[in-house]
């Protein structure tokens, strides 16, 4: 049988499952399902095709339902472990936000030539998102946006404080009567705290490939040949590299759900070229790899970068409890889900905005973690060895398993003060809005 056919009777035959009468499964979703316990390879065989899963459809269910269902569907194609890779995408978008609030939008191999007409790129650090999930939902895009606005401003603060400070002379004014009106504190007042203004921040850039657009339905997702994708990746970012002779030492890779072991396999492909490793990779919760190949190890893993470092905040659900770097996060513990997520894709896409509440300047620190071997073990401040800090901060020299609290809804830090992080909100409006208005448009 033709393997997206199998993903797709798969995915039709768990939902089935969960359809029968009481609605009950004798399997935790902290659990792996035994299917050989009720399912042949011939019984799969003769099921008649059906739908496919969309992420609409995970965002319609329960957490616990749709972390079970993954779960499901995860388990039984792993039953002959014969479901090869077969969908590598072509015609990849990418897109570089600029200070301006316009967009540099081109496909992925068109993108260097539209670099070189951009002189200053490449003179500082670059970070290189790779989504994993379309944005076709409020949830993705909302995450991913927070992920590029948190990085506009960490690379433009100084520009973003004199745009402030412009923007309040205009707002402080005294109407007829003589007597000034009230304003509401604005995002440039807010920006004028101590932990702002002493930020380790630097200029740089970003370049965002939306593979997740590509992946537009479970199929693709799951099919998803992370190989060689990532392969084609990391040609390009060797490509980018030497046409703009620029340092490849800069480099930081981040990568959400499933875009996350494709940029292990960028920077596998990128040392295996060149010699040399990237800086950095971070994965944002990275995904189960549903279809392997058989002789081939796929997946985010330390040793692909010169540094490794994963938040898993889905692992029973789109994620994958599997540890994938150096130093791997797990915000309340490896569960399905985490405190304020509704679903699965909610809860997958809780790393972006982790990670992204950790790069706005003077939130590096917001996310305190311990080495632990269980969240109960956490809490009972039993956790050993040193303090980290899960995010952009996070200590290079760092190894094994980290547990932290968070909270449920932004500022999800422990450490981040409520006042400080909501000014944060509406920093860079020319570009936030003109992002708003293109989002329909640039992540198709």
């Amino acid at each position: 049988m033709n393997p997206m056919k199998v993903l797709s009777l798969l995915a039709c035959l768990a939902v089935a499952v969960m359809a029968k009468p009481n609605g009950r499964q004798d399997n935790s979703v902290n659990q792996a399902l035994k299917p050989s316990q009720w399912l042949s390879g011939s019984q799969l065989e003769a099921i008649p095709a059906v739908d496919d899963l969309t992420i609409e459809r995970l965002e319609n269910m329960n957490l616990e339902r749709g972390a079970e269902l993954l779960q499901q569907v995860y388990h039984l194609s792993q039953i002959h472990h014969n479901v090869e890779p077969s969908f590598v995408p072509s015609g990849i978008q990418a897109y570089v936000p600029q200070a301006n609030g316009q967009k540099i939008v081109a496909p992925l191999n068109e993108m260097v030539q539209r670099l070189k007409q951009k002189q200053t790129f490449g003179d500082d650090e670059v970070t290189i998102i790779v989504t994993g999930l379309p944005q076709t939902t409020e949830t993705v895009k909302k995450a991913t946006r927070k992920l590029v606005q948190a990085y506009m401003q960490r690379y433009n603060l100084q520009q973003q404080r004199q745009q402030g400070k412009n923007n309040q002379n205009n707002q402080d004014y005294q109407d007829q009567s003589g007597e000034q009106k009230n304003h509401q504190r604005t995002s440039s007042e807010e920006d004028s705290s101590e932990e702002v203004k002493n930020a380790k921040t630097q200029s740089g850039d970003i370049i965002v490939i939306d593979l997740g657009s590509k992946l537009t339905n479970y199929q693709r997702y799951a099919m998803l040949d992370v190989e060689k994708t990532g392969a084609k990746i990391g040609k390009w970012i060797v490509q980018m590299v030497n046409e703009l002779d620029m340092p490849f030492d800069t480099i930081h890779l981040i990568g959400q759900n499933v875009g996350a072991h494709v940029a292990g396999a960028a920077a596998q492909e990128f040392t295996r070229l060149t010699g040399h490793k990237l800086r950095r990779v971070t994965g944002l919760d990275p995904s189960k790899i549903v279809a392997k190949s058989q002789n081939t190890l796929t997946g985010l893993a330390r040793g692909d970068a010169e540094f490794v470092d994963a938040i898993h905040t889905s692992v029973y659900g789109m994620g994958t409890p599997i540890r994938s770097g150096d130093v791997d996060f797990y915000p309340n513990g490896p569960a399905a889900g985490v405190p304020g997520a509704s679903n699965v894709v909610e809860a997958a896409m809780r790393a972006t905005r982790y990670f992204a509440e950790s790069v706005r300047p003077g939130n590096e620190r917001s996310f305190p973690a311990v080495p632990a071997n269980s969240l109960q073990q956490y809490k009972q401040n039993d956790g050993f060895g040193k303090r980290a800090y899960m995010g952009i901060d996070t200590a290079h020299d760092l190894e094994g398993d980290y547990i932290l609290q968070v909270n449920p809804k932004s500022p999800f830090g422990r450490n981040a003060p409520a006042q400080k992080q909501s000014n944060y909100h509406g920093v860079h409006q020319a570009w936030n809005s003109h992002s708003n208005s293109q989002d329909n448009k640039d992540y198709q």
